[in-house]
């Protein structure tokens, strides 16, 4: 068996791969790994989006820590940085959110935090793993008044909210916002948010009933969010993906923003207040070659990282970074959260247009997107890290190397948290890395099948 553990939990189709069963020896495992230096009864807070299988997960998680002692206190549903942000603040021993972020209904996950609020490294990861592989050998399973019970509160949403709008020092008066909900998580606390702050908001994809989340809608279909700004004559769109832990935007013309060219915007600018610590912005090897260019423009040194918004952050906690992310929209603002979360990411970009005046098509000329193709090769899940096996597969990305050398780069790797291989290729003609990346992806989802 392959890893438990991807990029950002553990991740399955509901009740097949990610079962009732999985999700309680998670729980037990989770609880004791994470609270075993304890010498009072830990807590841990759970929380997760929109899903069906949400419910499901959760209490079984849940019964699972309550096995070994933990008490729980269940939050309903809340984005994934909320419980980041409120396993802190509550001084809980961990926090769990049940979630597969942007991926279909039909998924689910299950992420850890520890009591600071920060993903789990891959040593307790790994430590958990091995408890559950063991069967919670030499665990002792207490009786009685010894075993945990579940508390449940439906006011922790509001905290986050306060949270977040403290953040910006500026209300949105004048400006038109539409938000995509993406039928997720942020369906009540992006809305409420931005029009507590004085926004006017149209709201779409914010009515979740348990199969709908990121159907056609949010981060990932930001089609209907471009024609919706120009039909509204909206100032900015705001996408959020299923759990709100990522933010892509629209400007006034229907051009979509993506997470790079996000950070360039709000860097750039705190930058400029001198509030950019280090002048140092953390990102991935996926982000636009752009993106670095508008680094040396204007003297911000772009650190990076491989793909994944924990090792953002493991490298923003390392060099004291106070800004950094991912292309896909996980943006990290480490003096106010421990994660990616696409509310302060929204709020502080609304921030950066009203303190300027500019409209967002204007102040994202602050980076030149280069052209860029990105495309997945659906393979085996458990041959997807193995794809350099392959001599054909090997020879190919060799010979694609020594093609963009010096015009652009060429970018594979095995995806975190689905199965797939990403191909990406950048370069300065669109047509001819659209036409190679679709070639390369067409070669390894053939021979890998």
């Amino acid at each position: 068996m392959g890893r438990l553990f991807g990029t950002d939990g553990v991740r399955g189709v509901a009740n097949e791969e990610l079962t009732p069963l999985l999700a309680m020896q998670l729980g037990q495992a989770g609880a004791y790994v994470l609270t075993k230096e304890n010498e009072h009864k830990p807590t841990i807070m759970v929380g997760c989006d929109t899903r069906m299988s949400g419910d499901m997960l959760a209490n079984a998680l849940m019964a699972g820590a309550c096995s070994v002692g933990a008490n729980c206190v269940y939050v309903g549903i809340l984005p994934t940085p909320a419980i980041a942000y409120l396993t802190r603040k509550y001084k809980v021993d961990a926090g769990v959110v049940i979630s597969a972020s942007h991926n279909p209904v039909e998924f689910n996950g299950i992420k850890f935090f520890d009591g600071n609020g920060y993903k789990l490294p891959d040593s307790l990861e790994d430590e958990i793993e091995e408890m559950i592989g063991g069967g919670m050998k030499d665990v002792k399973f207490p009786t009685g008044s010894s075993v945990g019970k579940i508390k449940y509160r439906t006011d922790a949403r509001e905290e986050y909210i306060n949270h977040s709008m403290k953040a910006v020092g500026v209300d949105f008066r004048g400006l038109k916002i539409v938000a995509d909900c993406a039928e997720g998580a942020s369906y009540y606390t992006s809305i409420e948010a931005l029009k507590e702050l004085g926004g006017e908001v149209v709201a779409i994809h914010n009515n979740p009933d348990g199969t709908n989340i990121n159907a056609n809608c949010g981060s990932t279909h930001m089609e209907e969010l471009q024609a919706r700004v120009v039909y509204e004559k909206a100032n900015v769109g705001l996408a959020f993906d299923g759990d709100a832990d990522r933010l892509m935007a629209v400007d006034e013309l229907g051009n979509m923003i993506d997470g790079d060219q996000i950070m360039a915007i709000i860097g750039s600018h705190m930058k400029n207040k001198g509030k950019l610590k280090k002048n140092i912005i953390v990102a991935t090897i996926m982000s636009n070659l752009g993106f670095f260019l508008m680094g040396e423009e204007n003297k911000i040194k772009i650190e990076q990282t491989k793909v994944g918004d924990r090792y953002v952050l493991e490298r923003m906690k390392e060099i004291g970074a106070s800004l950094g992310g991912e292309q896909s929209g996980h943006i990290i603002f480490l003096d106010e959260n421990t994660t990616g979360d696409g509310l302060l990411s929204a709020l502080h970009l609304l921030e950066v247009m009203v303190e300027t005046g500019k409209p967002l098509s204007e102040l994202s000329k602050v980076m030149e997107v280069m052209p860029q193709a990105l495309i997945n090769a659906k393979v085996p899940n458990h041959k997807k890290e193995n794809y350099m096996d392959y001599p054909e597969i090997a020879d190919a990305i060799d010979e694609l190397n020594k093609k963009f050398a010096g015009e652009g780069r060429v970018l594979i790797r095995p995806s975190g948290t689905e199965p797939m291989v990403r191909v990406m290729i950048e370069g300065k003609n669109k047509e001819q890395i659209d036409k190679e990346a679709k070639k390369l992806a067409e070669l390894i989802q053939n021979i890998m099948l």
